[in-house]
């Protein structure tokens, strides 16, 4: 139910291995998914800055403030934590970090994700190249190259998560009716799915992520012609009989994430309804079909908007087929023309694309699927069919 230690030590090894293969000396990653995808070490970014450190020997030191010490040296698979007082202080954090980098012989040519700690929640401080007098090399392409390759225990833990949201939504469909709203209906299906979980799977399970911290399903809004914002917000909407209504759901398991999505109609749907929703569904099929190792991503969105062309089904497109899914909800490569990475084994996907009209509503069903030697592995398996996902009036 979690990353082995050695998983970590393999990660590890291969970012030094970059570092050294670049003529670098270390590097330093600010981003808490790179810290946590290289160490286990799980936390929710603040004012305070936090970092890894790696030099080209392979050793991993933690850079925290005081009050992660205990928290890091419990759960962070590196060799060392180093931490400072506070943010603000007499003494800015930074300097500690420069006397971090000095003991760990991380010095002239280094790389990281960004230069410096981000300005998030007030804070305030010098860039790596201010604090150092020589600017990093940015490594973040081949830490989300590395990322974006997941392993059997990754895919695993992305199954699990999987099961959980779909038990979510079973309960979030069971629960929706005419008169009730978002805000009820969500809290029911969440909360019941989260405790069967804990029941489940014991006090071992660890959700490492700052958002969630169980399973959960719920409409963020897209109730009627709201559904046709496909980033809605969540408003308490009651629903109605006629609504289309598209859903997600998802649990954290170690960190890791799966994507379920679905669109519903309350009552008998109309032919308009059901015309744009065999679309959606088509639409889907085509990349499912598209998805293999050796393609790539920009080749699944061809093979998709060449159905919109035959279709004409421009007018209701906003968005790409999909994206990469793991520590994060939305990771790269995306399954977007503008995106030519090689399709490869390992890769994990959303797959949804869409059709959204002003006048109706939002058509999107989202599935997570891993890349496999020959095709792909659904690892979400809810009914996609609309008899299955009418609900009655």
């Amino acid at each position: 139910m979690k990353i082995q230690d050695a998983e970590f030590e393999q990660r590890g090894a291969a970012l030094a291995g970059h570092v050294r293969d670049r003529g670098l000396s270390g590097a330093v990653l600010f981003d808490n998914a790179y810290v946590l995808y290289y160490t286990g070490f799980a936390f929710i970014p603040t004012e305070r800055p936090a970092a890894l450190v790696v030099n080209a020997d392979g050793e991993r030191g933690l850079f925290v403030p005081r009050l992660e010490r205990e928290h890091a040296q419990a759960n962070a698979t590196v060799q060392h934590v180093s931490d400072y007082p506070e943010y603000p202080s007499e003494r800015h954090p930074m300097e500690a970090l420069r006397e971090l980098l000095e003991r760990m012989a991380v010095r002239d040519g280094f790389g990281a994700d960004q230069d410096g700690y981000p300005w998030i929640l007030g804070y305030r401080g010098p860039t790596l190249t201010e604090l150092t007098g020589a600017g990093p090399e940015k490594i973040t392409g081949f830490v989300e190259d590395q990322m974006a390759i997941k392993s059997r225990a990754e895919i695993e833990l992305i199954r699990e998560s999987a099961k959980w949201g779909n038990l979510a939504h079973v309960l979030l469909q069971r629960y929706t009716r005419p008169g009730l709203t978002e805000t009820e209906v969500t809290q029911r299906a969440t909360n019941e799915a989260t405790l069967a979980m804990l029941d489940a799977i014991g006090p071992i399970y660890r959700a490492q992520n700052g958002f969630f911290d169980g399973a959960s399903a719920g409409y963020r809004g897209q109730i009627g012609r709201n559904a046709a914002i496909p980033h809605a917000l969540a408003n308490n909407i009651t629903f109605r009989t006629g609504d289309v209504l598209v859903t997600g759901a998802g649990a954290p398991v170690w960190g890791y994430l799966s994507e379920l999505e679905r669109t519903m109609v309350i009552g008998e749907p109309s032919d308009e309804q059901r015309r744009l929703f065999d679309h959606m569904v088509a639409l889907q099929n085509i990349a499912f079909g598209a998805i293999k190792p050796g393609a790539r991503c920009s080749d699944v969105d061809r093979a998709v908007r060449a159905y919109y062309d035959e279709h004409a089904l421009w007018d209701y497109w906003k968005h790409h087929v999909g994206h990469a899914i793991g520590l994060r909800y939305h990771e790269g490569p995306f399954l977007d023309i503008g995106d030519d990475t090689e399709i490869r084994p390992g890769m994990v996907f959303t797959v949804e694309p869409g059709l959204y009209s002003a006048d109706v509503g939002g058509f999107r069903h989202s599935d997570t699927v891993a890349v496999t030697d020959d095709g792909i592995e659904f690892l979400t398996y809810y009914p996609r069919d609309l008899e299955s996902l009418t609900i009655p009036a």
